[in-house]
């Protein structure tokens, strides 16, 4: 017998919810012995109406329950853990280029900045705000940055599409 679309949103849910790590669409479709469009359909109705306190989360083809920015200084107060630490400049305007031109390598960042960016860009891969998505197939083969969920989680997005769109013109004097 198969379960009617509807039924498998519960399903969905409690796997996101014991998951340690952030869930692909194929591991959930394999758990749940259906085709992977039909676990994207439900992963895009929980997106749309999430569980009272929570958010889904996607980043490419991961999901993964969070906590609604709303609920975070109740779930942060009841665990004892202190305001997550603020970023300097210069590591805010690294993730927001790594945010809106992924991949992109160090030496992008840096010509972009005009200075330097190691030390935002360490800060950043510790707090697991971006990491290596691969590798630039040019001389040295330089590694490529990208977003990972925590960085959705840092800035209380469900997506990439939620960022901001860029105005191409520029800031008006």
């Amino acid at each position: 017998m198969v379960e009617a679309q509807d039924d498998l949103l519960p399903h969905l849910v409690a796997l996101l919810f014991v998951s340690s790590e952030p869930l692909p669409l194929a591991a959930a479709a394999r758990a749940l012995q259906r085709p992977l469009e039909e676990v994207q359909a439900a992963a895009e109705r929980l997106h749309a109406c999430p569980p009272p306190g929570l958010r889904l989360q996607r980043h490419g083809d991961v999901l993964q329950l969070a906590t609604a920015p709303e609920s975070a200084p109740y779930v942060r107060r009841l665990l004892g853990q202190p305001e997550a630490a603020r970023l300097s400049k210069a590591a805010l305007e690294v993730l927001a280029l790594v945010a809106y031109r992924q991949p992109i390598t160090r030496a992008e960042i840096d010509a972009i900045r005009g200075v330097s960016s190691d030390r935002a860009v360490q800060t950043l891969l510790a707090r697991g705000l971006i990491e290596e998505v691969g590798r630039k197939e040019t001389a040295g083969r330089p590694a490529l940055l990208g977003t990972t969920v925590a960085f959705l989680q840092y800035l209380g997005l469900s997506s990439l599409a939620e960022l901001p769109r860029l105005d191409p013109a520029g800031p008006s004097g």
